[in-house]
C-alpha cells in the first residue's frame, strides 16, 4: 500500500501535452535513440509525442501492473520486452530510451532498468522516492500529491464554494 497522498495535482490533455514536448526538448541532446521503450499505460502518450518530436520509429512497450487506483499492489510484468529491443540496449553503439509518465516509489522503474540496464530513463513527472532513478524528468512533484492525468477525469459539476447555486 502506497502512503496517503494529501495533495492533488491535476493535470490536463494541453498540460502533459507541453510537459511532454519540453521533455523532448531535454532528451533531443542525449540522443539519436534507436528505440523507445514505454511503460504502458501511462507512458504510452509521452512515448508518443517524443517519438514524433525526435523521429523515433522504433516504439516498444513493456506492461507491468502495480497500481489499482490509489493503492499500489504487487509488481506484475504482463507483456515483457522484445527480443531484438534487449538486444539493442547491449549493443554498445546503439541507444534505447525508456518512456514513463510519473516515476513514484521506484518500484515500476527498477523493474524496467533491470530489464535495460544501459537505457536512458525519462519521465515527465518525478517524485523524490524514486527522482535518483531516472536520467531526465521535466517537473518534480512532492511524494504526498497524487496526479491525476488527463485520462483519469471528466468534466463533471462543481458545487459553489459557498455551498448554494441558488
Amino acid at each position: 500500500m502506497s502512503a496517503p497522498q494529501n495533495k492533488s495535482f491535476p493535470v490536463s490533455w494541453d498540460q502533459f501535452h507541453r510537459d511532454s514536448r519540453a521533455l523532448a526538448w531535454r532528451l533531443n541532446s542525449e540522443g539519436p535513440f534507436d528505440a523507445i521503450v514505454c511503460i504502458t499505460r501511462g507512458g504510452l502518450v509521452p512515448a508518443a509525442i517524443i517519438a514524433r518530436e525526435l523521429g523515433i520509429r522504433v516504439i516498444e512497450s513493456v506492461s507491468i501492473s502495480s497500481y489499482e487506483y490509489k493503492d499500489q499492489g504487487k509488481l506484475q510484468v504482463l507483456k515483457s520486452i522484445a527480443d531484438d529491443i534487449l538486444a539493442l540496449d547491449a549493443a554498445d553503439d546503439k541507444k534505447v530510451l525508456i518512456v514513463d509518465d510519473l516515476v513514484d516509489t521506484g518500484k515500476t522503474g527498477r523493474a524496467v532498468r533491470a530489464m535495460l540496464p544501459n537505457a536512458h530513463f525519462a519521465t515527465v513527472y518525478a517524485k523524490p522516492l524514486a527522482r535518483d532513478l531516472v536520467n531526465s524528468f521535466v517537473t518534480e512533484v512532492s511524494q504526498d500529491t497524487w496526479i491525476y492525468f488527463p485520462w483519469d477525469m471528466d468534466v463533471s459539476y462543481a458545487p459553489p464554494i459557498h455551498g448554494s447555486d441558488d
